[in-house]
Order: structure tokens, then C-alpha cells, then sequence
């Protein structure tokens, strides 16, 4: 091997060691970004539960005040609840994976719950409000992305 080759290993191997550098800290970095992001979609829907089951007649119908009309909150008051339970459960899931010890099953809860929450949030947009995709759909997708990032970086 001459001086040039020997040379040019050399480069590569300095370059695959700060690439894996890099990508530890990069890698710390979106895990912190995912687990933010987990813990925002999973405090919004906290604030749907709390909306649609103890507030729908007087937070719900600012919120979704284009959605129904206004003689509609108190007889739908049931169902909203009901819907708030759901949300409720997927804070819980979200809020169980940010305290799962094993990176792999961290991973699959996490992914899924958030994978619950963008489908919702996608319906919600079809059905009822396209507001509904950016309030709900858009940071459950973004976290699935940064949880996918992480995990495979």
C-alpha cells in the first residue's frame, strides 16, 4: 500500500468516526425533540378531555363553534363526553410510552398511539373541520417523524 492509499484510508476513517460522533449527538438530540413532541400531542389531548368532558358547553362551543350550532352543545354534551374519554386514553398511551424503559417497545407504543392520534385527527379533517388536521393530525405526524428519526439515525 503507498503513502497516497494509506493517506486516503486514513481520511475515511477519520471521516466514519466524526460522522458516528455526529450522529450520537444528533441522535440525543431528536430523541429529545421526539419526546417533546410526544408530550405536546399527549398534553393537547389532556385539553380535549378536560374540554369535551367537563366544558363542552361553554369551551366547546368557542372551539367548535362553526362545526354546530349552539343549540346543539347541550344535547350532544353525552357524546362529547364519551369522545373525551377516548382522548383521554390516547394521553394516557402517549404519556405511558415517555415512561417505558425499553428503547424498542418505547418505539412501537409510542408510534402507535401518536399513529391513533394522526388517523383521528385526518377523519376529524374529512368529517367535521379541516382545522382539525393542524391542531390534531399535523403534530402527531411530525412526532412520528421525529420518533422514526431517532430511531433509525
Amino acid at each position: 500500500m503507498g503513502p497516497e492509499t494509506f493517506h486516503y484510508h486514513n481520511c475515511l476513517l477519520k471521516l466514519k468516526f466524526i460522522f458516528l460522533v455526529l450522529q450520537k449527538q444528533n441522535n440525543g438530540l431528536m430523541e429529545i425533540i421526539a419526546k417533546i413532541l410526544i408530550a405536546a400531542v399527549a398534553v393537547e389531548h389532556v385539553y380535549i378531555l378536560w374540554m369535551e368532558m367537563f366544558a363542552w358547553e361553554t369551551k366547546g362551543k368557542e372551539v367548535f363553534k362553526s362545526a354546530l350550532p349552539p343549540d346543539m352543545f347541550k344535547p350532544t354534551k353525552g357524546l362529547a363526553a364519551n369522545q373525551g374519554l377516548y382522548n383521554g386514553f390516547l394521553a394516557a398511551g402517549l404519556i405511558w410510552s415517555l415512561f417505558i424503559s425499553d428503547e424498542k417497545w418505547q418505539t412501537n407504543v409510542a408510534l402507535f398511539f401518536l399513529s391513533c392520534v394522526a388517523v383521528a385527527g385526518i377523519y376529524g379533517a374529512v368529517s367535521a373541520t379541516r382545522k382539525i388536521f393542524f391542531v390534531q393530525a399535523l403534530p402527531a405526524i411530525l412526532a412520528i417523524i421525529a420518533v422514526l428519526l431517532h430511531h433509525f439515525l
